[in-house]
């Protein structure tokens, strides 16, 4: 059940804004019995909860007099303090964010050989989405085909906003697909691509039938290869990420005469 403690205010607050609605303008001893807050607490609370707004105080009478303001107001007020709290709460934690990102990336990158994988729609777009946050330089994607089982327009979506985030850290992006790649793309996919990518100097689009399967080449160390269903080609399975200088070269070196032999992408 819904209280007026989930907004902030403590048991006491709560039972004397509560009892103030009941009672009408009332003085402080008479609204100690009525909402059963100690008299030695009462003061602060009615202090605590005209901070707040939700009382008002007639000064002039002796003894001094309380009443509350009206619920809806009363809510009103709660929320926008709610909300300009946690507005503070989320700038302090961007600041601790941007402080920490700051110290962790000055570590020393380790360069040894290291490999992961990802089995499921859901746990596969999580990783790639995460490689491509992680790149520095220079992103190559090649994609043959889409795998069914995604929601594919949802996928597209935070993709595209992950390449826009990657372009202005200054990362360069080659994307090579499919003619019919291209084709199960939705028009939503296609405007975001006509307005938000397309115009970008470091991002280029182009077509080659002759390509199969489905990876991504993240700063020229690092493959991330979409495994298809051993039980159904045209499935994907999951993902894996392979981090590796080496064969990382031996992808890209495939990769280049099938790029020089594209065609630019035409929406």
């Amino acid at each position: 059940m819904a209280s007026l403690r989930d907004l902030g205010l403590s048991e006491y607050e709560a039972r004397a804004y509560r009892s103030l609605l009941s009672t009408g303008p009332t003085t402080a001893k008479e609204l100690s019995r009525a909402s059963d807050v100690p008299m030695g607490r009462i003061y602060d609370v009615l202090n605590s909860i005209e901070q707040y707004n939700l009382v008002r105080s007639q000064t002039a009478s002796r003894p001094k007099k309380y009443v509350a303001v009206e619920p809806s107001t009363a809510l009103d007020r709660l929320l926008d303090d709610k909300k300009r709290e946690l507005e503070e709460k989320a700038d302090q934690y961007e600041s601790i964010v941007d402080d920490l990102e700051d110290e962790l990336d000055a570590a020393e990158p380790v360069e040894d050989q290291f490999w992961t994988a990802a089995v499921g729609p859901d746990e596969t777009v999580d990783l790639f989405l995460e490689r491509l946050a992680a790149a520095d330089d220079h992103i190559v994607m090649v994609s043959a085909d889409s795998a069914p089982q995604w929601d594919l327009e949802t996928v597209s979506e935070e993709v595209s906003a992950q390449l826009e985030d990657a372009l202005d850290r200054g990362v360069s992006i080659d994307v090579l697909m499919t003619r019919e790649m291209v084709g199960s793309l939705s028009e939503a996919v296609g405007r975001r691509y006509r307005e938000a990518l397309q115009h970008r100097d470091d991002f280029d689009v182009r077509t080659n039938d002759d390509v199969t399967g489905s990876f991504n080449i993240i700063d020229g160390v690092e493959v991330c290869i979409q495994v298809p269903n051993p039980l159904s080609s045209s499935d994907a399975f999951g993902m894996i990420d392979l981090k590796d200088p080496e064969f990382a070269a031996n992808v890209h070196e495939e990769f280049v005469p099938r790029w020089s032999e594209a065609e630019p992408l035409e929406f």
